[in-house]
């Protein structure tokens, strides 16, 4: 199969879909692979080493898509990049669309086999190719608000560890998934006074357990959001419902009550974010402020540390990029039950549910 790698053009999106280790064992395996120039220079990965992992390079995007079976990326395609992708063609990278209407429009009318990252699914409900990135985005949203709680970025002035005989800084997330375990450790690490809020039980129990009482467990239901939300120096959205929407559970009301300097990392917001006042920012423009309290809400926080997360997504990704190379994407998600539930567009329609009842879209299950 011919695979191609482009540029991401997303603003401050440094990763790239494929690490030179990557594209070695793809050409040993007899694939053909072409990387865009300079594509994977913000992770530090040379043209150089490309080449000599067998790649060819190209000079633009539009030489990729023109040759390439499957296109492999990190983020969505962009509006620049809707009419270079081809029918039949597999796009496989993180695609959320049930917060990009017009992406799924798109991928749609041209019958591109998207295949989506983040919902690509173990039987036990664990997302392989989510978790990587979670992990690095649940950390950075702890160290990204502590940043912005200094009193030079327009914070409260407020040392989340605090020091001896001073109250320390209370972080409220709401998750404790891949993205709340993480974020958790960092505060729990700083020192921070933590509370984590989830509806499931059991998660609970765990991060009891993991945690040894050096955090706060509550059910996650309004009035303890509520009451945890508006004393909170920081508080994480890191709420996910496979292939959804993010349900709004941090209401404008709550933020409002919030102190002035106070500060929100919503990590949801590539699925439409689970803090009513989220709406997504980029690393240029990363912060806004709502009746003083600071909203960082970027889609990609982990682009910023990309060599770090190229080298975290290749290592979870290449298993189904090697089988979508092999074996085409009918026969191997034939064989991979989840790979199967990453098909979210094919032939022309949505075939993930979720994303079609989010989009009030058609939906048409793939049938391999």
């Amino acid at each position: 199969m011919i695979i191609g790698v482009p540029k991401e053009i997303k603003i401050s999106e440094n990763r790239v879909g494929l690490t030179e280790a990557g594209v070695k064992q793809l050409v040993q395996e007899g694939h053909t692979v072409y990387v865009q120039k300079d594509a994977g220079i913000g992770s530090r990965i040379p043209n150089e080493a490309y080449l000599t992992a067998g790649a060819h390079i190209l000079d633009t995007a539009a030489e990729i898509y023109g040759k390439a079976d499957m296109i492999v990326k990190v983020k969505e395609p962009l509006p620049d990049e809707y009419d270079l992708l081809r029918e039949n063609q597999i796009l496989y990278t993180y695609l959320h669309l049930a917060a990009e209407p017009k992406l799924t429009k798109v991928l749609c009318e041209r019958k591109v086999k998207s295949v989506a990252y983040e919902t690509i699914q173990n039987e036990d409900g664990s997302l392989p190719l989510l978790t990587p990135m979670s992990e690095v985005a649940g950390r950075m949203a702890t160290q990204i608000g502590a940043f912005y709680l200094q009193k030079d970025h327009g914070g409260k002035g407020i040392l989340l560890g605090g020091v001896t005989g001073v109250n320390r800084g209370k972080v409220t997330i709401i998750g404790g998934g891949v993205v709340g375990i993480n974020s958790a450790k960092m505060a729990v690490g700083l020192g921070a006074e933590v509370t984590v809020l989830d509806v499931n039980h059991k998660r609970l129990e765990y991060l009891d357990d993991v945690f040894q009482g050096r955090l706060t467990t509550l059910h996650s239901n309004s009035k303890n959001i509520e009451e945890s939300v508006v004393q909170s120096d920081l508080v994480i959205g890191g709420v996910l419902v496979t292939g959804w929407k993010a349900p709004i559970l941090v209401t404008k009301s709550m933020i409002e009550r919030m102190q002035p300097g106070s500060v929100v990392v919503d990590v949801a917001v590539d699925q439409g974010g689970c803090i009513e006042t989220c709406r997504p920012t980029s690393h240029q423009n990363p912060t806004y402020e709502v009746n003083g309290v600071i909203h960082y809400c970027v889609p990609n926080m982990p682009g910023v540390v990309a060599r770090t997360s190229t080298y975290a997504l290749t290592n979870a990704t290449f298993k189904y990029a090697s089988m979508l190379a092999r074996m085409g994407l009918e026969d191997a998600t034939a064989k991979e039950p989840a790979l199967y539930k990453g098909v979210n567009v094919y032939g022309g329609y949505v075939t993930y549910e979720p994303v079609a009842r989010s989009l009030n879209m058609e939906y048409r299950p793939f049938k391999v």
